[in-house]
């Protein structure tokens, strides 16, 4: 029997799983039990504790999707009709979408020569009067150049909303993301992320200010919190709307699910970095360029593991996705540069010329399996996987 028949008698191996034990099913189960099924006291713990993690002081809010935290961050640091945001061009459509539901642009930018997060060059010359904010991402749990961006917009006297929904635990210049001096940062806990809450992510600061704004504009522009007014000495009838905010608060059955997975956070990032590290040593000599990373491998979150198929290698990249998916493996492709997507390349007339960067990165670029749940010998079928088709 060939490797490819054999592959097809065993099970198929995703893409991505959450890794939920008994700790998490207890925890929610204790949520339900309490009566608490929305915000309340596990989302508050759940809060303090992530802050405790990020350190440096920050809050944390809790909200239902990084999507949302963006959208409040955003909105909290003034951004507003006919202001501008630079964005990479290589990212999920989410980082660009909230620009647009504050009635601002963005700006796409390429991306940094050989790599994935944007290029700090075309940040400062997209850079213009009008500019407001910018938004870096931190692609696949590697730290864009933070110095560089956070020296170059204090300058320009432009703020700074990281999305940082790849990005925990990732370490740039010796310290977490999250608490680097920008005026936001947003992480992600969907299914698939390095911590999850099935949905949900987190708005961290120090900027105490902006954290009320927040704090505010999660849930309906409301004075103070579902929580408070079910805990507070004042009528629990009485509130005061004070701007016309979002429904974007989290739900204290997803905080159960995160307390246990926070917990648990160093454990899973050495199990990533593990894999990353095996999948290095084991493809180095092939045709495609391993993830980009920082010198030290334990400063990148592994969220992602991508690499790029070069042009010599014996298969296309879609041909090789095909490939794996004949073997029972899933793979994926992140992301679809924003240029390449009807909605912005018509609207704001973008055109592949402008991205060279990013066009040869997506043109080879394929997502392999990377959680914690992959056994070893998970591991050892996507590597034989990969030479087979390779070489």
């Amino acid at each position: 029997m060939n490797a490819s028949a054999a592959a097809g008698a065993e099970r198929f191996l995703p893409f991505a799983l959450p890794d939920i034990g008994e700790e998490e099913i207890a925890e929610v189960v204790a949520a339900l039990r309490s009566g608490w099924v929305t915000t309340g006291p596990r989302t508050r713990r759940f809060e303090e504790e992530f802050a405790d993690f990020v350190g440096d002081g920050v809050e944390a809010l809790a909200v239902n999707s990084a999507t949302a935290g963006l959208h409040l961050a955003l909105e909290a640091v003034g951004v507003g009709p006919g202001d501008e945001v630079v964005v990479p061009t290589y990212t999920f459509t989410a980082t660009a979408e909230v620009v647009r539901y504050l009635g601002a642009h963005p700006v796409p930018v390429d991306s940094e020569p050989e790599g994935f997060n944007l290029d700090p060059a075309a940040v400062e010359a997209a850079l213009t009067p009008r500019t407001k904010a910018v938004v870096p991402v931190h692609f696949a749990g590697e730290a864009c150049e933070m110095g560089r961006l956070l020296t170059l917009s204090a300058r320009r006297g432009v703020r700074v909303v990281e999305d940082a929904a790849h990005a925990l635990p990732t370490v740039c210049g010796g310290k977490l993301v999250g608490s680097l001096g920008s005026d936001a940062t947003v992480f992600s806990f969907y299914a698939t992320k390095t911590i999850t809450t099935g949905e949900g992510g987190m708005v961290v600061t120090r900027d105490g200010t902006l954290a009320r704004r927040c704090r505010v504009m999660r849930l309906h522009g409301i004075d103070r919190d579902a929580f408070d007014r079910y805990t507070s000495p004042r009528p629990a009838w009485y509130y005061e709307v004070i701007a016309p905010g979002f429904k974007y608060n989290m739900t204290d059955v997803a905080a159960a699910l995160g307390l246990a997975q926070l917990a648990k956070v160093k454990m899973f990032h050495a199990r990533r970095l593990a894999i990353a590290r095996t999948y290095d040593e084991v493809l180095r000599d092939l045709p495609l360029l391993l993830p980009p990373r920082p010198a030290r491998r334990e400063d990148h979150a592994w969220h992602l593991y991508v690499i790029r198929l070069l042009p010599e290698a014996r298969v296309t990249r879609d041909r090789f996705i095909e490939e794996m998916s004949r073997r029972g493996i899933g793979t994926s492709v992140h992301f679809i540069p924003l240029h390449r997507h009807p909605y912005w390349r018509d609207t704001y007339h973008l055109s592949p010329e402008r991205f060279p960067n990013a066009e040869a990165a997506f043109a080879g670029a394929v997502s392999l399996p990377i959680y914690t749940r992959m056994s070893d010998a998970d591991i050892e079928r996507v590597l034989a996987a990969v030479r087979e088709i390779l070489r």
